[in-house]
């Protein structure tokens, strides 16, 4: 059995958030002591592991509640779990497309700038008039 505090140390995820998931669903509220703290198995440990690492390739809530729910199929075909992780894959490469014209942009901006004071500075007048900007953002 662990405390919520020993969940927390071995996957890295905060108490808070622990809690919020136990809200949320994703993992099942635990059992309490007579002193009312939270136990919980080896099996809460591994699926807020599975949550963790999720969160960390960005899935959303929504698509890992799917996951698990297909996890705990493990004869049923993995298909729609591809089909999660696909979705997964054209938004982070939506969002690094994204981040790459920010990135663009910024470097523009501020290698644009060759004033000496603030009141000749490119990136003061770049970020007070949009229509300055090369790209939408």
């Amino acid at each position: 059995m662990f405390s919520i505090g020993d969940l927390s140390r071995r996957t890295g995820v905060k108490v808070p958030t622990i809690r919020y998931y136990e809200q949320m669903g994703l993992i099942a509220a635990a059992d309490r002591t007579e002193g009312n703290q939270r136990r919980y198995e080896q099996a809460d440990l591994e699926r807020l592991a599975f949550i963790r690492h999720a969160r960390d390739l960005g899935f959303p809530i929504d698509a890992i509640r799917e996951l698990l729910a297909l996890s705990r199929h493990p004869d049923e075909p993995c298909e729609r779990a591809d089909d999660i992780a696909r979705e997964q894959l054209i938004e982070v490469r939506e969002k690094i497309a994204r981040l790459r014209k920010l990135e663009d942009e910024l470097e523009r901006i501020a290698s644009h700038c060759g004033g000496h004071s603030v009141g000749d500075c490119y990136v003061i007048r770049a970020l007070s008039d949009h229509g300055l900007c090369n790209h939408e953002h």
